[in-house]
């Protein structure tokens, strides 16, 4: 489960360039940001609309889609960005253990089901613990702070 990748349909890649669209006016739908993570071979920015989350005074990024290109890249970096409008807010990243993502799978689906409920099939904020657990693995969530 850990390889689990989800391809972007037609209406995804629309939905993404208009909230990154808005993102990078300085208008976030719903408090997004674009991510701005170096490519881990060529070296240039790669960007993203990402749904930042905070629980328990930390904050988080969620990748819904899985083992995408997003997470590979801030995998190899351990830091990037995170935009809005004309502001550029530098972060490093830790990936959290999947043993640790329960109550954060369990918010992230409280405050972005509608937009991202579709890729957990069938698991919701409301599923048990045992059942997020058992889907944990195949949903990549990184702990990002501010860089020093």
């Amino acid at each position: 489960m850990t390889s689990r990748f989800i391809e972007p349909t037609g209406a995804d890649a629309l939905f993404n360039g208009v909230v990154g669209f808005f993102t990078r006016l300085g208008l976030p739908v719903a408090g997004s940001r674009v991510l701005a993570v170096r490519g881990r071979s060529s070296g240039q920015w790669r960007t993203t609309p990402v749904n930042p989350l905070r629980v328990a005074g930390e904050r988080y990024l969620v990748a819904p889609r899985g083992q995408t290109q997003w997470v590979r890249n801030l995998r190899a970096a351990g830091a990037g960005e995170l935009r809005k409008g004309r502001r550029a807010e530098a972060f490093t990243a830790t990936e959290v253990a999947d043993a640790d993502k329960v109550p954060i799978l369990r918010a992230y689906l409280k405050a972005w089901a509608w937009e991202v409920g579709r890729f957990f099939e069938g698991v919701d904020a409301s599923s048990p613990d045992e059942r997020l657990a058992e889907i944990a693995p195949g949903f990549p969530v990184f702990r990002i702070e501010d860089a020093a």
